[in-house]
């Protein structure tokens, strides 16, 4: 049974912990003891009904003041299909939450709330969305019942995403109508919604078509460590191990060893301790080269005939994550997989308007802004475009004084 991964994103109270907890409660994928806290914490609201954005919402600062701060991951399996849910926070100083669980999602439910339209936030994540290549995009137009289930609003709004939709170039779109608190259109057809004849939420999860995110073209292994146990019973054993992030490797296939060019053949694999003739993408194993030759943790293994790009300087395209704002010649260690190396921003080209999709010219770059960037690293990284190769294109900044993550990249 396949797995599909998915984000739920929007802004705040546009109802998106409360659609996890339909999806979950409809779909009668709660414990007994979880829906019995969950009618417990209910009972201190005024209306006296299950709040169901409780089963997601489980910080105690999230439920005293009603928002999400941190993704939440549920799981939960019908007949047809495994899910991975990541509920994403709303508000803005949070985004960077949000890219966490999109940057492994197969699909997102973009959440529009009927009164408002699509908002600054909307966009924002549609964005992120855009520049992730996440797959699949739900537009779920929220809170219907609030707008007597009007087709002419949900229409509006479809016309107004499709057009961002296609500046954005987003993926496999489709547009369906609910109520997140009622349950309309979510597990079961709502006859308040008789106007649409599409699938409900639920059906078209268990539906949709999964895209093999793993390229198995280009060949691409990260060593993550050295084993060299130098012990009587294995005094000339050297193998190196991590996991294959893309492609197919065979016993006897010609590599190269970057950043350094040098040149070996794989004489042998190994996985779970046994030797096998090849190994692929994304298995762990150990491999032997045929000759001794210096790598280190943060090499590159990939076969000879098919190379990535190795260079100082990157084009980049990035989030801004951190408190401090982003500078011309500010610092950071830049690590890609297991590759860690010190660069320096050469030039800020230019920062995304969210509402306009415009380029605008900057001097610095602020919490949660998206800005195309040139960035020169102190020695040669082996790369490939995160549009080409997604597993080796995409970089995180990490601050140099504090070791914090502070922006996440993809390299153009």
């Amino acid at each position: 049974m396949d797995i599909l991964r998915f984000i739920t994103a929007g802004s705040v109270d546009d109802g998106k912990s409360t659609l996890i907890g339909r999806l979950l409660y409809d779909s009668k994928n709660i414990l007994i003891d979880q829906l019995e806290a969950v009618e417990r914490a209910s009972k201190f609201k005024n209306d006296g009904e299950l709040d169901l954005a409780l089963l997601t919402d489980g910080l105690r600062a999230e439920r005293e003041q009603g928002i999400t701060i941190d993704v939440a991951y549920k799981y939960f399996s019908t007949p047809k299909r495994k899910f991975i849910i990541a509920d994403a926070p709303g508000h803005v100083q949070y985004t960077r939450n949000m890219i966490t669980g999109a940057s492994n999602s197969d699909l997102i439910i973009i959440l529009i709330d009927a009164r408002n339209g699509i908002i600054e936030q909307t966009k924002r994540h549609s964005i992120i969305a855009s520049l992730l290549n996440i797959p699949n995009v739900v537009v779920a137009i929220n809170k219907l019942d609030l707008v007597n289930y009007s087709e002419e609003i949900f229409n509006q709004i479809k016309e107004d995403y499709s057009k961002m939709a296609e500046q954005l170039s987003l993926n496999n779109v489709v547009y369906i109508p609910i109520s997140a608190l009622d349950g309309d259109n979510i597990v079961d057809k709502s006859e308040n919604l008789n106007w649409y004849k599409g699938k409900t939420l639920l059906d078209y999860l268990e539906s949709v078509e999964l895209q093999n995110t793993i390229n198995l073209d280009k060949a691409r292994f990260p060593v993550q460590y050295v084993i060299r146990p130098q012990t009587d019973e294995l005094h000339d054993y050297r193998g190196y191990s991590g996991k294959i992030t893309s492609g197919i490797y065979k016993v006897g296939d010609s590599v190269t060893i970057l950043p350094s060019g040098t040149e070996s053949k794989i004489s042998a694999i190994e996985i779970n301790q046994e030797k096998v003739e090849e190994a692929f993408a994304p298995q762990s194993v150990i491999l032997h080269l045929e000759d001794d030759v210096d790598i280190s943790r943060g090499d590159l293994i990939v076969k000879s005939d098919s190379l990535p790009k190795l260079e100082q300087e990157l084009e980049v395209l990035v989030c801004w994550m951190g408190d401090k704002s982003l500078k011309s010649g500010s610092k950071y260690l830049i690590q890609n997989n297991a590759t860690q190396v010190k660069g320096v921003i050469k030039e800020i080209e230019y920062k995304l308007d969210v509402n306009t999709l415009g380029k605008q010219e900057v001097e610095q770059v602020f919490l949660n802004e998206i800005v195309k960037l040139k960035l020169k690293t102190a020695k040669p990284m082996a790369y490939d475009s995160y549009k080409d190769l997604a597993s080796n294109g995409g970089i995180i900044f990490i601050d140099e004084s504090s070791f914090v993550t502070v922006g996440a990249g993809l390299i153009q």
